[in-house]
C-alpha cells in the first residue's frame, strides 16, 4: 500500500507534513466559521437574513470552482511529481487574499470580501489536495489513521490558539470597549468598525506563512516528473481514465459517492453553524469566539480519541460513529430557540442570567455544539485515512483529486439548499434542516461500502 513507511521518512518529515493542518486551520476557524463569517452576517451589513444567504452563496461559488478543478490538478500532480511547488503557488494567493480582508469595513461593498473569501477558500482547498496526496508515501497503512487524526487534532489546536488570542486580546465588547480579560484590545482595535473581526484575515495569513515552512524544509516530496505541459496533457488524459476505472472499482465509487453526500452536510455545518448562532442569539465577536473555543477544545479531544478508535475498529466505523453524532447535533440545533428545545417539547427558561450565554437556550445550543466538536474532525480525518488505505501511492494524486471532487462537486447543494429555503421561508432554521438530508444520506451509502474501498469489488476485506 505505502511505498514509504515511517521508518524510511524522518520524524521531522512526518511532523512537517502534520504541521500543514496546524498552519491551515486558523483560516477555517477564525475567518470562515467563528469570527469573520459571523461579523460579515451580523455587523457588516444591516440585513442579517440577506447576509446569511450571501455568505452561503459565497461558499457555493467557491465549492463549484473547487469541484471542477480539484481532480484535474490531482491528476496533473501525479504526472508532474512534486507537490510543493503547487502548494507554494496557492499559498501566495491565499496569503494575499486573507491579508486584504482588513479592508472589509461595515458599510463597504460586500463584493470585495466575497471575492477575497472565494480566492482564499479555493486556494486553501487546492493546497489540501496536494498535501493529502503526499500522505500514502509518508506513512504505512497501519499508522495512517492515527497520523491523520493527530494531524487534524493539531489543526484544531492551532485554530484554538489563534481563536483564544482573538477573543482575549483583540475582540472587545462594543459597549464596554474591553476584551474578555478586561483589557483594551491590542493595537487600539475598534470593535464598532469591526476591526476585531477584520484583523483575523491578516493574522491567519501570517500564521499560515510561518507554519507551512517546516513542510517545505523537512518533508520529502516526490521526485520531479514530466515537464509542466506534458504533465497537464497526460494528467487530463489520466483523469478520464480514472473516472472510467471507477466503474470497475465499485468499492471506491461507493465510498466517493457516500463521502460526497455526507461531506455536503459537514461543509454546511462548518460554513453556516457559527453564523446561524450569531444571527439567532445576536452574539458578539467575543461570544461567538468563546463558542468556537469550546468546539475546538472538544475537537482536539475528539481527534485524539478517534485516532485510537480508527486504529482498533477502522476508518469506516469511525466515520459512521461521527455521522451519528453530527445528525443528533444538527437536529438539536435546529430544534432549539429562545425558550425551548426539541421544537417546544421541552420548555426552557426565557430568563437571562448575567454574563455570557445567559439564556437556557444558548447553553443548550452549546451542548449540541459539543457533539459537533467531537465529530467534525474525526469524520474528515478518518475519511482521509479511509482513502489512503484504499489506493496505491502512485495513484494518490488523482484519487485525492477525485476525493476533493467528491467533497465539493455537490457541496454547493447544502449551502444552496440553505439559501433557497431561507429565501422562500424567511427562516434560517428551515434552511439548516436541509443538512440532515445530506448527513443521513451519506451514512446510508457508507453502510454498504466495503472497507478498505478496494480497487476491485471482488477483493474487499472487512
Amino acid at each position: 500500500m505505502s511505498a514509504a513507511g515511517t521508518a524510511e521518512v524522518p520524524a521531522r518529515g512526518i511532523l512537517g507534513w502534520m504541521l500543514f493542518d496546524w498552519a491551515a486551520q486558523p483560516f477555517f476557524t477564525v475567518v470562515t466559521t467563528f469570527i469573520f463569517g459571523p461579523y460579515f452576517v451580523s455587523r457588516m451589513t444591516a440585513d442579517p437574513v440577506s447576509a446569511q444567504a450571501t455568505w452561503s452563496n459565497t461558499a457555493t461559488i467557491a465549492s463549484v470552482i473547487i469541484a471542477i478543478l480539484s481532480p484535474v490538478l490531482g491528476s496533473i500532480a501525479d504526472q508532474s511529481g512534486s507537490r510543493k511547488p503547487w502548494i507554494a503557488f496557492f499559498a501566495v494567493i491565499k496569503i494575499i487574499s486573507l491579508s486584504l480582508l482588513w479592508t472589509a469595513a461595515p458599510g463597504s461593498p460586500v463584493i470585495v470580501p466575497v471575492i477575497l473569501i472565494i480566492l482564499a477558500t479555493v486556494s486553501a482547498e487546492f493546497s489540501v489536495v496536494f498535501n493529502d496526496s503526499m500522505m500514502p508515501r509518508l506513512v504505512t497503512p497501519q499508522t495512517v489513521g492515527r497520523i491523520s487524526n493527530i494531524a487534524w487534532g493539531l489543526g484544531y489546536l492551532g485554530g484554538i490558539i489563534v481563536l483564544i488570542a482573538v477573543v482575549t486580546l483583540l475582540a472587545a465588547n462594543p459597549e464596554t470597549g474591553m476584551t474578555l480579560i478586561g483589557r483594551p484590545p491590542l493595537f487600539g482595535l475598534d470593535p464598532v468598525t469591526g476591526e476585531d473581526a477584520r484583523i483575523t484575515g491578516p493574522i491567519s495569513a501570517l500564521w499560515y506563512f510561518v507554519f507551512i515552512l517546516p513542510m517545505f524544509f523537512f518533508t520529502p516530496d516526490a521526485t520531479k516528473g514530466k515537464p509542466f505541459r506534458e504533465a497537464v496533457r497526460t494528467g487530463l488524459s489520466e483523469l478520464g481514465n480514472t473516472l472510467g476505472e471507477l466503474r470497475a472499482r465499485a468499492g471506491l465509487a461507493r465510498f466517493l459517492i457516500g463521502r460526497m453526500i455526507y461531506q455536503d452536510g459537514v461543509n454546511g455545518l462548518l460554513v453556516l453553524g457559527g453564523v446561524f448562532a450569531a444571527a439567532m442569539f445576536q452574539w458578539s465577536t467575543m461570544e461567538i469566539g468563546l463558542y468556537g473555543i469550546i468546539l475546538n477544545v472538544v475537537a482536539i479531544f475528539g481527534c485524539l480519541v478517534a485516532g485510537s478508535i480508527d486504529r482498533r475498529f477502522g476508518s469506516k466505523f469511525t466515520v459512521l460513529l461521527s455521522l451519528v453524532l453530527l445528525i443528533v447535533a444538527t437536529f438539536g440545533i435546529i430544534s432549539t430557540g429562545p425558550g425551548y428545545t426539541f421544537f417546544g417539547i421541552i420548555d426552557l427558561s426565557a430568563m437571562s442570567t448575567p454574563g455570557i450565554f445567559g439564556t437556557a437556550a444558548e447553553k443548550t445550543y452549546i451542548l449540541f455544539g459539543v457533539l459537533i466538536g467531537l465529530a467534525f474532525g474525526p469524520v474528515q480525518a478518518s475519511s482521509r485515512s479511509y482513502l489512503a488505505r484504499s489506493v496505491p501511492p502512485k495513484e494518490a494524486g488523482r484519487y485525492f483529486g477525485i476525493y476533493a471532487l467528491s467533497g465539493r462537486v455537490t457541496s454547493f447543494m447544502a449551502t444552496l439548499s440553505f439559501s433557497m429555503l431561507t429565501y422562500w421561508t424567511g427562516s434560517p432554521r428551515v434552511g439548516m434542516a436541509s443538512i440532515l438530508i445530506y448527513l443521513g444520506g451519506g451514512f446510508v451509502v457508507l453502510l454498504a461500502t466495503p472497507y478498505p474501498a478496494v480497487s476491485s469489488p471482488t477483493t474487499s476485506q472487512k
